[in-house]
């Protein structure tokens, strides 16, 4: 029987990279035409922050992936070790979109689209975290199935840090991994969490190390990755080291090298569980599931858009430009002078932005 081709376009990829790697059974030996499909987003040198082009090419991919016949399961990862992804190219957003609320709602269009695009995937997908995994990167991430990652990697948001609202996922999907509490202040104060914390928070499967010392793998030597109570009784397994420790841990890190090898072991021994289920009754209990991610996601994502349309003409126009074109020991606003200038009726135009923006300090 000829097949049909269900895709809507032929597509070679540009901003993005894309392979079939063959499934592998219970032994670890590949398997002759059944594949998982490796997508990754390829900016390492801006931490594979997505471009409006890389962010065609993601729904593309995940279209093609999920009318394969031959995949099993789609790994969603970045290029390099530093970054699966910080979200959208500031760059970009400085020096385009800023000012733009025209062309951001556009852009918008297209960043939902990916969004619904993971989660309505036949295919269930993986996110491999290979390190950090901020702001849009962290709401990509956690569109996905399941997420493993390696234990240098951090988790979390910037966006009122920087002009941003973290309503491009996280604000519908957080709470349902770490509960309302822990999801209000990762949204609001963006505090970053280490893998470990991520881990004991609910927000991935797996973390393995990706220090090698003495060609032995060891873990984060930067946090606590023993469970230890502070003075007041809490947890404070997987919080960063403070001290000498750290200074320690810091020393120890430089006499590492990275590798990835228990990362990509990790992935494919999922997938390899993946492989030996009833195809269909795998796909319907993923979108069962997802039910809870969309009800939140598919309810707010078009105000969510609008919204962050607009907003391009205050904060984000100031905060897109001070983290991209500010010094890079200072890259956020005067939220102090900010805040007195509200409270006086000071109009938001292009002066005060000037005002409050580290760029302009020493002009």
């Amino acid at each position: 029987m000829e097949l049909k081709n269900h895709n809507l376009v032929s597509y070679n990829y540009k901003e993005i990279l894309v392979e079939k790697k063959a499934c592998l059974d219970k032994e670890g030996k590949p398997i002759d035409g059944l594949y998982n499909k490796w997508i990754y987003l390829n900016n390492p040198k801006q931490y594979n922050s997505y471009t409006t082009g890389a962010v065609k090419e993601v729904i593309l991919a995940f279209r093609e992936a999920s009318n394969d016949r031959d995949v099993v399961a789609v790994v969603f990862t970045g290029a390099g070790d530093k970054a699966f992804c910080t979200g959208g190219n500031t760059k970009e957003y400085a020096e385009y979109y800023a000012g733009n609320p025209g062309e951001y709602k556009q852009y918008m269009r297209l960043f939902n689209d990916m969004v619904s695009n993971i989660l309505m995937c036949d295919k269930p997908v993986i996110c491999r975290v290979n390190g950090m995994r901020i702001g849009g990167g962290q709401e990509i991430g956690m569109a996905c199935d399941y997420s493993i990652a390696q234990d240098m990697a951090k988790f979390g948001q910037a966006g009122p840090k920087h002009g941003s609202v973290p309503d491009g996922g996280s604000t519908d999907f957080l709470h349902l991994f770490a509960g309302i509490e822990r999801a209000m202040y990762s949204c609001t104060a963006c505090d970053p969490w280490s893998a470990h914390e991520a881990l004991m928070y609910g927000l991935l499967t797996q973390i393995v190390p990706s220090n090698k010392h003495n060609g032995k793998f060891i873990p984060n030597p930067l946090v606590h990755t023993d469970k230890m109570l502070d003075e007041f009784g809490s947890i404070i397994y997987g919080k960063l080291k403070s001290g000498e420790e750290l200074a320690e841990g810091k020393q120890r890190l430089k006499q590492c090298e990275t590798s990835l090898e228990l990362l990509d072991e990790a992935v494919n021994k999922l997938c390899t569980r993946l492989l030996y289920t009833f195809p269909n009754c795998l796909t319907k209990t993923l979108q069962s599931l997802r039910k809870k991610k969309l009800e939140h996601w598919d309810m707010n994502k078009e105000n969510s858009r609008e919204w962050l349309g607009l907003n391009m003409m205050t904060e984000a126009k100031a905060g897109f430009r001070a983290f991209n074109d500010g010094p890079k020991d200072n890259r956020e606003v005067d939220f102090i002078m900010l805040r007195k200038f509200l409270a006086e009726g000071r109009e938001w135009n292009d002066d005060m932005i000037k005002d409050i923006s580290p760029q302009y300090k020493n002009n």
